[in-house]
C-alpha cells in the first residue's frame, strides 16, 4: 500500500506520511494484535475507524522492554505481540539476551523487504553500490546483527562476503585476498583486527578497504574512537544504528560525521527524559523513543529503546530534513556511573581512554561495596610500547577532564578479554562483593 519514499523529503512532507503510516498501523493491528489490543483498549481516539492519532501520540502509553519480555515469559515463546497467525511469519531473530532472557521477534515475508528496504535507502545514502564488495565480519547467529544488510547489498547487486566461522586473521586474509571495499563490525573488532593486522604485519592502510561501517555500541560517533579506527584502516567509517525489535533505521551521512540520520518514513521518532517521560528541546540528551511503522506483524508503539541521544537542531549539510543524532548513540539509561556525585557513561571514559595511542584494550570495574563508589580501570598497553607513566597519565586526564578520582593500573598486553560483537567493558562490584558484567558498555 506505502510505496518506498525518497529520504530527502521535508518535513512537512514527513508529518503527512507519518500521519498515514499510524493511523494504517494502528488500524491494522488493532484488535488482532492481542497484546496493543490490551494495552490500547482504554484509549478512546482510537475507537473511530477514520480517526487520525498523528497529533494524539503522546497520549499513547509507552511500550518497555521489560513488558516485551514478560509477556514473553507469559505466552512462550513469542508473545502476543504477533498481529498475524504464526503461518505469516517466516523469519526469527532475538537479543544477546545478555541483561537476561533474550527477547525473540518474528518478520513476515514482507516486513522483511521492509528492511531490506531500509538497508538500500542507507547504502546509497554512503555511496555504497553493485561496484562494491562488502565483507561482513560478525557470526551470522540468531541476532538481527548485519543480516538484512548482507541480503541488501545482495539485492543491490554487490559482491557480499560473509566472515562468520573463521579466527581474526583468516578474517583478515579472507578480507584482503578477495579485496572488500566495505567491512561492517562492531567498533570494537574494527579496533581489534587492526590489532591483530598490527601484530602480523599487515598493513591495512595499504588495502582495498575504503569504508567501514560500525553498529552495536557506542564508539562510531566518538570522535577518539573513530579517529583511531579510521587512522588504522585509512578508510572513512560510518556510524549505524538499529536493534532487532526496531529493525535498521540509522545511517551517519558523508556530509557531516559523528552523528545519525534515522529513517523517520519508517518510523516516528520522540525524545524523552527517562525520568519525567516528557518531550526533550532539540539539543537536550534524552531517551529515545520509537514507533516502527515497517513491521506490522510486530509493532511497536512508543518503544523505550533505552538509548540515550541528543538531537541536532542545526540543518545539516547534506540537505536531508531526517532527524539527526548528535554524537549518535550516545549511551544506555541503566548504564550510568555515579562517582562522588557526578554522573557519566562509559562512552565518557571511552573518548578519554582512545585518545592513549598506547592503550590497546581496557576494562573498568564499579565497586559499590565501600562507603562510597570506587571507579578502577584496567589499561593493556600495546607491546613492545614504554607504558611506565600510562596508568598516571590516564589518572590525571580523568581527573582534569571528569573532576573525580579514577584508580587505574596497567595490566600485561594480551591479558585483557577481545570481542567480536558488543564489548562488555564494564563490571560492577555488587554489595555481597561479586563482580557481574553490566553487558551494556
Amino acid at each position: 500500500m506505502f510505496a518506498a519514499p525518497q529520504d530527502d523529503l521535508r518535513r512537512a512532507e514527513l508529518a503527512d506520511w507519518q500521519a498515514q503510516r499510524l493511523s494504517h498501523l494502528l488500524r491494522e493491528i488493532l484488535p488482532t494484535n492481542r497484546f496493543y489490543a490490551h494495552k490500547l483498549q482504554n484509549i478512546l481516539f482510537l475507537r473511530g475507524a477514520d480517526t487520525a492519532p498523528f497529533a494524539e501520540l503522546a497520549r499513547l502509553p509507552f511500550t518497555t522492554k521489560a513488558e516485551l519480555l514478560e509477556d514473553q515469559a507469559q505466552h512462550p515463546p513469542y508473545g502476543t505481540i504477533l498481529t498475524y497467525p504464526i503461518e505469516r511469519y517466516s523469519r526469527l531473530h532475538q537479543t544477546s539476551g545478555t541483561a537476561g532472557r533474550p527477547l525473540r521477534w518474528l518478520d513476515t515475508p514482507q516486513s522483511w523487504s521492509r528492511l531490506l528496504d531500509c538497508w538500500v535507502t542507507m547504502f546509497r545514502m554512503i555511496g555504497v553500490g553493485p561496484a562494491d564488495r562488502l565483507c561482513f565480519l560478525f557470526s551470522f547467529g540468531p541476532f538481527l546483527g548485519f543480516w538484512t544488510a548482507f541480503e541488501a547489498a545482495a539485492q543491490l547487486g554487490c559482491l557480499c562476503l560473509p566472515g562468520g566461522g573463521l579466527s581474526s586473521s583468516a578474517r583478515l586474509r579472507f578480507l584482503l585476498d578477495n579485496a572488500a571495499t566495505v567491512v561492517l563490525c562492531t567498533p570494537t573488532y574494527a579496533l581489534h583486527l587492526a590489532e591483530v593486522a598490527r601484530n602480523e604485519g599487515i598493513d591495512l592502510t595499504g588495502s582495498s578497504v575504503q569504508k567501514l561501517i560500525v553498529a552495536g555500541e557506542p564508539g562510531g560517533s566518538i570522535p577518539a574512537t573513530r579517529a583511531r579506527i579510521e587512522s588504522a584502516w585509512g578508510a572513512r567509517l560510518f556510524d549505524h544504528t538499529g536493534m532487532t525489535e526496531t529493525g535498521p533505521l540509522g545511517i551517519e551521512c558523508c556530509e557531516h560525521p559523528g552523528g545519525l540520520h534515522l529513517l523517520e518514513t519508517e518510523c516516528i521518532v520522540e525524545v524523552i527524559d527517562p525520568n519525567t517521560t516528557l518531550p526533550v528541546p532539540a539539543g537536550t540528551e534524552g531517551e529515545l523513543v520509537l514507533t516502527t511503522f515497517n513491521r506490522p506483524g510486530s509493532p511497536l508503539v512508543r518503544y523505550r529503546t533505552g538509548d540515550l541521544v541528543r538531537v541536532d537542531p542545526r540543518p545539516c549539510p547534506c540537505g536531508r530534513e531526517l532527524v539527526r543524532l548528535d554524537g549518535g548513540i550516545r549511551g544506555r539509561v541503566d548504564d550510568m556511573i555515579v562517582i562522588r556525585g557526578n554522573n557519566l557513561h562509559p562512552s565518557a571514559l571511552q573518548t578519554i581512554l582512545h585518545r592513549f595511542p598506547e592503550v590497546a584494550e581496557y576494562r573498568m570495574e564499579v565497586d559499590h561495596t565501600a562507603a562510597l563508589p570506587v571507579l578502577r580501570i584496567e589499561v593493556e598497553p600495546h607491546p613492545g610500547i614504554a607504558s611506565d607513566t600510562l596508568a598516571e597519565r590516564v589518572e590525571h586526564v580523568i581527573h582534569t577532564e571528569l573532576l573525580f578520582r579514577a584508580e587505574v593500573r596497567t595490566v600485561p598486553p594480551g591479558s585483557l578479554p577481545r570481542f567480536e560483537m558488543k564489548a562488555h567493558r564494564l563490571l560492577r562490584k555488587n554489595d555481597e562483593g561479586t563482580a557481574s558484567d553490566s553487558r551494556k558498555s
